[in-house]
């Protein structure tokens, strides 16, 4: 069976909606991740009512991206620590509306070396757990995300791993191949040390350096293993290609084309 793949509306960031979805359906989307960043979400509590039926008019399924700025779970204010926790419950009060499969979660950043790592990473646990909480009789599954770099992530490899070791079930994991190509992770392994429990792979490229975002194979990345790792993953797990804002939609359908030109979405490079 080949995979469904999702298109990211981050390269549509800021722009209508309802448009974003639309185009790329035409590009050929067979869901969308929302991303609710910028403008149009700013009267979220009085937009869900109005736009979820719209949504669920349209010929495409769904997973929900919370507002990835200015959110921090593990920040050292508690007011942005808490504000972020409200924004993550709404999305997945939202994600339930639309019958979205998933609704990604960032555990939070370190944004200097004077802070306690260790201390970021309990609090990600604390508010996860408060999550679960929300979700579960939701029945929406929280996609917990590798995020940092150049020093902010709260997390080593080995540590991510070992992360959702005792938090409930309906929290899983989401491997970022961008950010973990970042920060240096071994991308093969990971996904082969969590395939039980990846629900989905954020896919882009970028040089190493900076979080770009870029088309399959324009930057760094070494895909081969990658694409031989997710042959193995559950036939569940969500394809999400999220490319950079102002990306041209031709790209996501290229980037479709690749990981599905296989019969039974087996990807080659």
């Amino acid at each position: 069976m080949i995979r469904k793949i999702c298109y990211s509306d981050l390269a549509l960031l800021s722009n209508d909606i309802l448009k974003n979805v639309n185009m790329l359906i035409e590009h050929g989307a067979d869901k969308v991740e929302l991303l609710m960043d910028g403008d149009k979400w700013d009267q979220s509590e009085m937009l869900f009512p109005q736009i979820s039926s719209k949504l669920k008019d349209l010929s495409v399924e769904y997973t929900i991206h919370p507002p990835a700025w200015d959110i921090n779970l593990t920040s050292e204010n508690k007011v942005i620590r808490e504000a972020s926790y409200s924004e993550y419950m709404k999305a997945i009060q939202f994600a339930s509306m639309i019958g979205a499969s998933h609704v990604v979660i960032h555990p939070g950043f370190c944004f200097s070396p004077v802070f306690d790592k260790k201390l970021a990473q309990q609090r990600a646990i604390d508010y996860i757990k408060r999550l679960c909480e929300v979700a579960k009789p939701l029945n929406v599954k929280l996609a917990i995300e590798n995020v940092g770099y150049n020093g902010s992530s709260i997390f080593t490899q080995n540590e991510f791993i070992s992360f959702l070791e005792n938090m409930d079930e309906i929290a899983g994991y989401l491997i970022d191949i961008g950010h973990a190509h970042l920060n240096e992770w071994d991308i093969p392994q990971l996904l082969k040390d969590l395939k039980n429990r990846i629900l989905a792979l954020h896919i882009h490229d970028n040089d190493g350096t900076s979080d770009d975002h870029l088309p399959i194979g324009e930057g760094t990345i070494q895909w081969k293993e990658i694409f031989e790792a997710i042959n193995e993953l559950s036939s569940d797990c969500q394809l999400i290609l999220e490319y950079a804002p102002r990306t041209s939609l031709e790209k996501l359908v290229e980037g479709k084309n690749l990981l599905q030109q296989n019969k039974g979405g087996m990807l080659v490079w």
